[in-house]
C-alpha cells in the first residue's frame, strides 16, 4: 500500500432527476490541490462523470410520492415519474478503489438527502478494501458526525472546510502523530466520540486553487466546449431562514478571495480546457460592489473575444444590482440574470428573515430587460408557515413579469434556523433522504398535494411563457376530446392541446407513451383560482424585448372564454 495515495471519491446518486452541470466535483478538486502540494498522490473517482442511469425500486419511505408521480408524462407540464441510480454501482466503486490501492480515501456528502449514497459507498469501499482509511466530509458529516460514526466503515469525519484538515489529517496517519491536533476531525474512541470545532479557512488566498485537471471535463460540456466553476467566496452574510449557509446557521463566516487568485483560477481552466461556460457558485456574488467591478473587469478584458458565457446559478441579491452591474455581466458574457426573489409577500419574506426586495427585484428586471439579458427568478414554496395561496400570488406575480419562474419546494436544510423550526415543531421528515425539494418533505401549512399542484402550475405557466415568445399568443379554451394515437403528436402541440383543456376545466392531465390520457392528482381550489385570476393578467414571456414599443412588446391579456 502507498502511503502517499489518495482517491477523493464523489458518490452516486439516487433521485428522480440529476442535473450534471451542478455536479462538477469542484470542492473535491481543491481539497486535490492541498493534498498534492504537500506532496500526496492524490485522484478523484467521479461517479457521477458518466452517462449510466438505471430505474430502482422507489425506496420505501418514498411510497407517498406515487400518488403524485404515478404515471410517466410525455407532456411540458410532467414532473418526476422513475426513480433511478445515477452514476457508477457501488461494486463499480469498491472494484476500483481496490485496484487503486490508497491508504486513505475521501468521501463526499453535501448534501444530507443523499447521505445514504455515501454511507453505502463507504460501506462498499471497506467491504472491498478494508485495508484503507475512509474519511467522510461536507454539509453533512458536519452537522451530523456521531451520526456518520454510526457506520464502522468510516473511520474519521472532517467537519468544516477540507483543504488544511484533510491535508494534516493524511499527515497525521502517514508519520503516526496525535490525531486530535487536525482541525475539524471527529473519530470514535473506546465508548465514546471525540468531536472537535468544525474547521474554517480565514484566508481562502492562502490554500491553491482548484486541481481542475482531475475533473472530467470531457463529461462535463455545454455545446461542446468545457462547463467549469468557480467558487469566489464562501459563507453568506445574510440571514435567510431557509439557508444553511447563513450567517444565522453554524456556518463559516463571509470570506472572498482576492480578485488575484480568482483570476489565477480561471486562467489555469482556460489553458487546460476550452472553456465556453463558468458557472459562479456563490451565495452572494456582486453584493460587494468594489469587489465585483475589479474581478469582473479583468474578467472582460481576458475573455475578449473568446465567447465564454458566465453564469450565477445560485441567484442574485435583488438590492445588491444596479446598472454598472448588469451593464459589465452583459460585457462578460453573462445571457441570463438568475434573481433571488423568495417571495413577492412582505410577510413571507419576514418569515424568511429576508429584506423586502421587492422594488429591487422589479429593478433588477427592467435592467435585464434593457441589456437583452433573459431572467429566471428564485420563489420558494411549502415552507413552514407559508401557504399555498400566498405562492400562488407569487406565481401570478411572475406571470406579469419577463422572467422565467423557478419554483423551489422547500426543504429542511440542516443547520438553517427553519429546520430549528421544524424540528421543535414536530414536522420534520422522518427519514434523512427525504430533505430533498422532489420529496415534497412537508404537509404543514401548505398540503402536499398543494405543493405538487403549485409545481405543475410553474410548469404550466413557463410552457405559456414559451408560447407566448415562440407564437406571441396563447391557444383558445377547448373542453377534453378524445385524440387519435396522442403518442404520435409532437411534445409541443400535445402540451399546447393539454393547456386549452386545463384551461377550459382546471384538470392537470397527462399523456403516457403508450397513448393513455390521465388527470393528475392535483388541488382544484388552486387550479381554479389560477385560472380564474389568470385570465386578467398581461401575460409576459421570457425573452426581452429591446425597445418593446418600437419591436412590440409580446404580452396576452388572455380572456378564459369556453368554447
Amino acid at each position: 500500500m502507498n502511503i502517499s495515495k489518495i482517491v477523493l471519491v464523489q458518490p452516486p446518486i439516487e433521485d428522480f432527476y440529476l442535473t450534471k452541470k451542478r455536479t462538477i466535483p469542484y470542492g473535491l478538486a481543491s481539497i486535490a490541490a492541498s493534498l498534492i502540494a504537500n506532496g500526496f498522490d492524490v485522484e478523484i473517482l467521479d461517479c457521477l462523470a458518466n452517462h449510466k442511469s438505471k430505474k430502482i425500486k422507489l425506496p420505501k419511505e418514498f411510497f407517498f410520492l406515487k400518488s403524485f408521480y404515478g404515471k410517466k408524462d410525455m407532456s411540458a407540464f410532467s414532473l418526476f415519474h422513475a426513480f433511478r441510480h445515477f452514476g457508477y454501482s457501488y461494486e463499480y466503486v469498491g472494484t476500483k478503489i481496490r485496484e487503486k490501492e490508497p491508504f486513505i480515501v475521501g468521501i463526499s456528502s453535501l448534501f444530507t438527502a443523499y447521505s445514504n449514497e455515501s454511507i453505502k459507498t463507504a460501506i462498499t469501499i471497506k467491504k472491498f478494501y478494508p485495508k484503507c482509511k475512509i474519511v467522510l466530509g461536507g454539509h453533512h458529516p458536519t452537522f451530523f458526525p456521531e451520526k456518520v460514526l454510526e457506520c464502522d466503515a468510516i473511520d474519521f469525519v472532517l467537519r468544516g472546510e477540507g483543504e488544511i484538515s484533510m491535508t494534516d489529517l493524511c499527515e497525521a496517519l502517514k508519520n503516526d502523530t496525535d490525531l486530535k491536533q487536525v482541525p475539524g476531525i471527529a473519530f470514535r474512541e473506546k465508548d465514546a466520540y471525540f468531536i472537535s470545532d468544525s474547521a474554517w479557512i480565514p484566508d481562502l488566498s492562502a490554500i491553491p486553487i482548484p486541481e481542475n485537471r482531475l475533473i472530467n471535463h470531457g463529461f462535463y460540456q455545454r455545446k461542446n466546449r468545457a462547463a467549469t466553476t468557480i467558487v469566489a467566496s464562501r459563507g453568506c452574510p445574510m440571514q435567510c431562514s431557509y439557508c444553511s449557509v447563513s450567517a444565522s446557521s453554524a456556518h463559516a463566516p463571509f470570506r472572498q478571495r482576492s480578485v488575484g487568485s480568482i483570476l489565477d483560477e480561471i486562467k489555469a481552466q482556460a489553458k487546460d480546457v476550452d472553456v465556453g461556460f463558468i458557472d459562479f457558485e456563490d451565495e452572494n456574488l456582486c453584493l460587494n460592489k468594489k469587489w465585483f467591478i475589479k474581478l469582473f473587469s479583468k474578467i472582460k478584458s481576458y475573455f475578449k473575444d473568446k465567447n465564454v458565457e458566465l453564469r450565477a446559478m445560485n441567484g442574485l441579491y435583488p438590492p445588491a444590482i444596479d446598472e454598472e452591474i448588469v451593464s459589465l455581466m452583459t460585457d462578460c458574457g453573462f445571457k441570463t440574470l438568475n434573481l433571488s426573489l423568495g417571495s413577492t409577500s412582505k410577510t413571507q419574506l419576514a418569515e424568511f428573515n429576508r429584506p423586502d426586495v421587492r422594488k429591487a427585484f422589479d429593478k433588477a428586471l427592467d435592467l435585464s430587460q434593457k441589456y437583452g439579458l433573459e431572467a429566471v427568478s428564485y420563489i420558494i414554496a411549502a415552507a413552514p408557515n407559508q401557504t399555498a395561496e400566498s405562492s400562488l400570488k407569487d406565481l401570478l406575480y411572475l406571470a406579469q413579469k419577463r422572467t422565467l419562474v423557478g419554483l423551489s419546494i422547500f426543504y429542511p436544510a440542516p443547520g438553517s434556523l427553519d429546520y430549528e423550526l421544524c424540528k421543535n415543531n414536530k414536522i420534520l421528515p422522518d427519514n434523512f433522504s427525504l430533505m430533498r425539494s422532489s420529496a415534497l418533505p412537508l404537509d404543514d401549512t401548505t398540503t402536499r398535494i398543494e405543493a405538487a399542484t403549485l409545481l405543475r402550475l410553474s410548469r404550466i405557466l413557463n410552457f405559456m411563457k414559451h408560447l407566448m415568445d415562440s407564437e406571441g399568443t396563447l391557444p383558445e379554451l377547448k373542453p377534453f376530446y378524445s385524440l387519435k394515437n396522442p403518442e404520435t403528436i409532437n411534445r409541443k402541440l400535445l402540451s399546447k392541446i393539454l393547456l386549452q383543456w386545463f384551461l377550459y376545466d382546471g384538470k392537470i392531465r397527462g399523456i403516457h407513451p403508450n397513448g393513455e390520457i390521465y388527470i393528475h392528482l392535483a388541488d382544484i381550489h388552486l387550479t381554479q383560482t389560477f385560472i380564474n385570476q389568470i385570465k386578467n393578467i398581461r401575460i409576459q414571456g421570457v425573452k426581452p424585448q429591446i425597445n418593446p414599443i418600437a419591436k412590440g412588446n409580446k404580452t396576452c391579456n388572455f380572456i378564459c372564454k369556453k368554447a
